[in-house]
């Protein structure tokens, strides 16, 4: 991915953010739920009575997002640069890592820091030393 430094503004990643901030608070105070994505999934997998509704629309949305975006303000400037193979390949380590880690970086790094929950510092920490490491080993010991 790579972004377009020369047009980049922080509105709307201030923006996002304090959206994602307001449904994980949203979820927590008034559902009595994290906001992870990999548990809304995982419920989806084995549902229960009740369960499935909330889960589908949260994901439904979050795929849905982006489309409305685009229709409202027209192309982002970002884009993958990645194969199919490497995204399948990708995906499948995230889901691997999520269920390593009993969680994901929605529900630890969001909703777990903000409660100051130790487990998800460490889990957080994780994700992000393993994001760092791979891309530098991918774009500099590898290209």
């Amino acid at each position: 991915m790579q972004i377009d430094w020369v047009h980049f503004t922080p509105w709307s990643a201030l923006a996002g953010g304090v959206l994602i901030g307001l449904a994980a608070a949203w979820m927590l105070l008034v559902e009595g739920r994290i906001l992870g994505a990999s548990g809304i999934i995982g419920g989806l997998l084995t549902p229960r009575r009740g369960d499935i509704f909330w889960r589908a629309a949260l994901i439904l949305g979050l795929v849905a997002s982006p489309a409305l975006a685009h229709l409202l303000f027209g192309t982002v400037g970002a884009g993958v640069s990645a194969g199919l193979p490497m995204l399948i390949a990708a995906g499948l380590l995230v889901g691997f890592g999520s269920r390593l880690g009993k969680g994901c970086t929605s529900g630890h790094g969001v909703c777990g820091l903000a409660r100051l929950s130790p487990r998800s510092a460490v889990a957080t920490g994780a994700f992000m030393a393993s994001g760092f490491l791979t891309v530098f080993i991918i774009r500099h010991l590898l290209s």
